[in-house]
């Protein structure tokens, strides 16, 4: 996956594409990996790094949504636990097991939540992870050392996926390469073209990287921009209305000491009538998430103290000791593209998290809604209706039994290097060949320079931020190591790059600026 070469493809004039995504996270992602597995001609372009915005800050959950369950969205659950399934299958070195307590402190929410999640793993049918079962008050002090003993009925235990967001990603970008499809980062689209009957016929976009202008020819162009599909939107239609709101959920990355466990907590009903998940990732603690609506998507939204307040009074019911400011090693916030309300005051919780494929008049296909967990089926509608729309040759789908890249049964999850699946042993060979490449990142964390020269060499990192956000995951489970790393990352990376001091530094006082919104200072 080399950039200049996937730039050069595209900077060929004649040449008349099957389809352009717009947008490199989970949705744009799994669309080109679709296309391109049906051996369509396309190209993937992200204006910023690969799952850059939402698809990186998820709560790391491969999940069939246990609270639409509670609301009876059926359907929306069945399809997501198919997926859960298929999505493990196909990425066994990013997608495990997790099973999760739910702890009671009325009799009655035992029989409650012992009920619903059977029916959970009903409708799983073979697509299951394990079977649901209930527990003693005992038993969950057991498995999850840290609960709130005081009052304590007993539990249920239930079983979900849990992965790693960004790595499969990226792992999505460079299967989409293998089969021949094209995907660039730092790729801004302007405009959208079109031809003498107004139809939708390319984009333009800019290369971040150099400035320079590019126009490519496309029988189809599919939006898949997430929170930001409006803006591409307006592109085709100048006077598109606005259809997305985003909703802001945000994360506290804790010591696993507040955990003690392999088990994940779950709190079923919280104040506000959301869910709760403090799950287990890379030897920390990901509790969350919150759900507030936000004016306009942002590229790196801030969390708001209010949703830092709630996720830890709200945790501090379940977990003891109770966490606090000073406990935060990494805070997070991501939004999600929901479906406008229509009526002014309406909470986000009540829109469906289903995913909406949508043509304009003038046959731009875009995407929106859904979760992780769906990307796959959310890719296999919206090919198939801009082969609708565009009338491309049909071919049928084939992601529901395709190894993504780094495929690997098995792994030893003891080892952080176990998300690069079939490449670890590629990375340990560049330290076989240089040893210097074993240094750590940080004397806290397993990370070394040769994850860095691997992500730039293979996963099309360009700056210090797309290796320490997104290809290795230090800024999301300990920022304050993040920020000590950032130099040596800079220093390895300039050496990759061929960049002088100047980069290095900008590189860091960048990195460094940005990281600041990953620590809350109470």
């Amino acid at each position: 996956m080399e950039r200049a070469s996937q730039i050069k493809k595209l900077s060929d004039k004649g040449k008349i594409w099957d389809m352009v995504v717009v947008g490199g996270g989970a949705t744009g992602l799994g669309v080109a990996v679709d296309a391109a597995t049906r051996g369509m001609s396309v190209a993937c372009l992200e204006k910023t790094d690969f799952a850059k915005c939402t698809s990186s800050r998820s709560t790391k959950l491969v999940h069939g949504g246990v609270r639409y369950l509670q609301k009876g969205d059926v359907m929306l659950v069945l399809e997501a636990l198919r997926e859960r399934g298929r999505m493990k299958a196909n990425a066994p070195h990013l997608v495990k097991d997790q099973a999760f307590v739910i702890s009671n402190y009325r009799y009655w929410d035992n029989f409650l939540y012992f009920c619903g999640l059977t029916f959970y793993d009903l409708l799983s049918f073979g697509f299951g992870y394990g079977r649901s079962k209930y527990i003693s008050a005992k038993k969950v002090m057991k498995y999850i050392p840290t609960s709130v003993e005081k009052g304590l009925k007993g539990g249920v235990v239930y079983h979900d996926g849990q992965f790693d967001d960004s790595r499969m990603a990226i792992n999505l970008a460079q299967t989409c390469v293998e089969n021949g499809g094209t995907v660039v980062n730092e790729a801004t689209v302007t405009g959208i073209l079109h031809n003498e009957a107004g139809k939708v016929a390319g984009v333009k976009f800019v290369d971040n990287t150099t400035g320079e202008e590019y126009s490519i020819k496309a029988r189809s162009v599919v939006n898949a921009a997430g929170c930001f599909v409006d803006d591409i939107m307006h592109m085709d239609s100048p006077e598109h209305r606005k259809m997305v709101t985003p909703s802001q959920g945000v994360h506290l990355v804790l010591d696993m000491k507040f955990l003690q466990s392999d088990y994940a907590i779950m709190v079923p009903k919280t104040s506000d009538g959301r869910v709760l998940f403090a799950v287990p990732w890379h030897d920390k603690v990901v509790v969350g998430t919150t759900d507030i609506v936000r004016p306009t998507p942002e590229e790196e939204p801030r969390p708001l103290k209010e949703e830092i307040d709630f996720i830890l009074g709200t945790a501090g019911l379940y977990m003891n000791p109770a966490p606090t400011y000073k406990d935060i090693l990494s805070v997070f916030a991501g939004q999600r593209p929901l479906a406008a309300p229509k009526k002014e005051g309406k909470n986000t919780k009540e829109i469906s998290r289903s995913h909406k494929v949508i043509t304009s008049d003038n046959g731009l296909v875009t995407i929106t809604g859904g979760k992780w967990t769906s990307y796959r089926l959310m890719a296999e509608d919206t090919v198939d209706k801009a082969i609708e729309v565009a009338g491309l040759p049909r071919r049928k789908c084939v992601t529901k039994k395709f190894h993504i890249h780094g495929y690997r049964k098995n792994p030893n999850l003891a080892d952080h290097m176990y998300v690069y699946g079939s490449d670890e042993p590629k990375i340990l060979n560049l330290i076989k060949e240089n040893p210097a490449l074993g240094e750590k990142l940080s004397p806290k964390f397993g990370y070394t320079l040769a994850e860095v020269v691997w992500a730039v060499r293979e996963e099309m990192a360009l700056t210090v931020e797309d290796v320490l956000a997104r290809r290795v995951r230090l800024l999301f489970v300990d920022a304050r190591e993040a920020m000590a790393a950032a130099p040596k990352v800079a220093e390895t990376m300039a050496r990759e790059l061929g960049r002088d001091q100047a980069w290095i530094d900008a590189q860091v006082e960048s990195f460094t600026k940005m990281a600041k919104n990953y620590i809350f200072e109470a």
